[in-house]
Parts: C-alpha cells; structure tokens; sequence
C-alpha cells in the first residue's frame, strides 16, 4: 500500500480545518500544514492533527507556498488539498479503496472537483477533474521496443472519488487584487491567466475593476502573439467596461464592429447597451441572439440567466402578454 502525504497552505481558516482535516486524517500517513499569516485559531486546530506546521512568509504567490509545503512531504504521494473542500459519503470509502490498489507506476490521480456552480467561483461547470494526488518522486522510464525513447509525461489516472468544496467566502476580489499587481508589475500573464483574469471580472468585477483592467487587454487586443481566443476574451472585458463608462465610440470599436468573434457575453453587453438607450425592441433581439444563439466563453450565467431574465424585461416593457412571450 502506498503512503501519502497531505499537503496544504492555509491562512485564517478556523472555520473549516477541522471539518477538513477530520475527513483526509484516516489516509493520510503525514500531514504538512504551511501557514501563511494567521492571526485566528488556524495553528491550534492543524496541531491537533499534526507537529508538522510550517510558517512561510506570504509573497503573493501561491504555488510558491504550495512548493515549500511539497518540499517538506517525505511520503510516497503528495495530497494537495484546500482548507475549504471534503470528503463525504461514498468518496471516502473509494477513497480508501485508491489508497489500497493503486498501481506505483501512477504519477498523477485527478479527482472530480464539486460544487463549483454554487459558490460564485469562476467555474461554468459544477464538476471537473483536478490533479489532487502526484508521486513524490518520479522516475524516468524507457518505452518503444525499437527507437526507444524516455516517457516524459506523467502516467495520469482519472478517478470517480468527487472533492467537495464548501468555501466559506468567494475569493473573487483578493484575486482580481493579484491581477491588477501582477499587470502593474508588468510580470508574464500566461494564457490560462489571461482567461481566469476575465473570467473574475465578469463573475464579481464592478465597474472600477474594469477600469482598471482597460489598459491590459487593450495591449492583449493589439497582440499578435495571443490567440484568438485570448483576443475575444479582451473584446468582451473592453466591451462591457467602456459601456459602464458611456463612451460609446470605444464601446463600438470593441463590440459591435469587432470581426475577432462571437459569444453571449458580447451579445449579451450589446443588449445591455441597446437596453440603456431605451430601445427594447434592439435589446431583446440581441438579448435573444446571447440566450439562444451562441455559446459563453467566460460566464455560464451571461447565457443560461442573465440573457433571459433581460429577455423576459424587454418584453414586459414593448407590453407582450406571457402567452405572447411563450408562442415561437
């Protein structure tokens, strides 16, 4: 059987440790809690699972702290865990299970990460795979009969064992704070962060936050090294930002003649843009296009609530009847 090691950097986080580490301790053969600044209950309750509790000096970096945190695991396999998700039900006897089978030649075990459509996380699904379980230490292994060559991807398994998470708060804000440092820092801002930078925006940004954000994605849009994609995701942030601002030329230049592409959060803010000019007839139409037509790229919502709902507002103001609304 395999020995693990769980893994975790916390701050503050009183109201959830014990649940937490109640539900991993039974596998766990050592736990390693790194604290970064708690000024509550955080390190009384680690010690009561725990002498291994580390303090590493914040420096607004997380996988900076999750690498010291790695750096002191001496077991088989590392468990990565939050303070605010658990295991629960059926997952912790699969969980055991996985403890007991599984195959040494696994580098990586990705779990299914729940939950996520409930606590305003920047997610548009409620379930996903995440690589929560890694080999400590990883050895180098010859593959092909002939031409032999070094495998250099990890052996990964995909499992059914689902993580709970139960935030206490949405971290949206403290987030969008990094964004703003690292942008003013001028540091590298990566694909994926371009997009969870967007994604944060349009999930908990008010209008300062896109403000603020407007000299960032301008760049991005004028770019060549980012990628269409990463282009339309600037589009809608711009788009949705100079139409908070009144300025209706910008908003046209990023919106309505963009060629870059099409989603429902730029039909959706062409709506809105109609709907502050009190032509409803425009905004549903457009509205409509948002809910039915095209597909999100940044927000779930922007489609599946917020398109319908403004749908449903512009029809009561051109005084269509329910059963108006309701016939195709």
């Amino acid at each position: 059987m395999i020995t693990i090691s769980l893994c975790m950097i916390v701050k503050n986080e009183e109201k959830n440790l014990t649940r937490c580490l109640s539900s991993y301790a039974p596998f766990m053969d050592e736990i390693i809690v790194v604290d970064t600044g708690s000024t509550d209950k955080t390190k009384e309750i680690a010690a009561r699972f725990t002498d291994k509790i580390y303090d590493f000096d914040w420096v607004n970096d997380f996988s900076a702290a999750r690498n010291f945190a790695f750096s002191k695991a001496t077991c088989d396999y590392i468990f990565s865990a939050d303070a605010d998700e658990v295991l629960e039900g059926e997952n912790i006897q699969q969980f055991a299970i996985l403890k007991e089978v599984l195959d040494p030649e696994i580098e990586i075990v990705q779990m299914q990460y729940g939950n996520q459509l409930q606590n305003g996380t920047i997610y548009n699904f409620d379930c996903e795979l995440r690589p929560k379980l890694f080999k400590r230490l990883r050895t180098f292994t010859w593959i092909e009969p002939i031409h032999e060559t070094i495998r250099t991807l990890p052996v990964v398994f995909d499992s059914d064992i689902v993580i709970t998470h139960l935030p206490e708060e949405v971290h949206t804000k403290r987030d969008l704070a990094a964004f703003e440092r690292m942008v003013k820092n001028q540091m590298s801002v990566s694909s994926r962060l371009h997009n969870i930078y967007a994604k944060e925006l349009f999930v908990s940004g008010d209008e300062q936050d896109f403000v603020k954000a407007i000299p960032f994605f301008e760049q991005s849009v004028a770019d060549d090294n980012r990628a269409e994609d990463e282009k339309l995701e600037a589009v809608c942030v711009l788009a949705k930002a100079y139409r908070l601002l009144h300025d209706d030329a910008k908003f046209i230049k990023y919106c309505i003649l963009s060629e870059i592409g099409i989603c429902s959060e730029l039909y959706y803010e062409i709506g809105q843009y109609f709907y502050e000019h009190k032509d409803f007839a425009e905004a549903l139409r457009w509205f409509d296009l948002a809910a039915n037509y095209t597909m999100p790229i940044l927000n779930i919502q922007y489609k599946e609530k917020y398109a319908v709902e403004a749908m449903e507002d512009c029809e009561k103001k051109l005084g269509k009847s329910k059963k108006q609304r309701d016939t195709p």
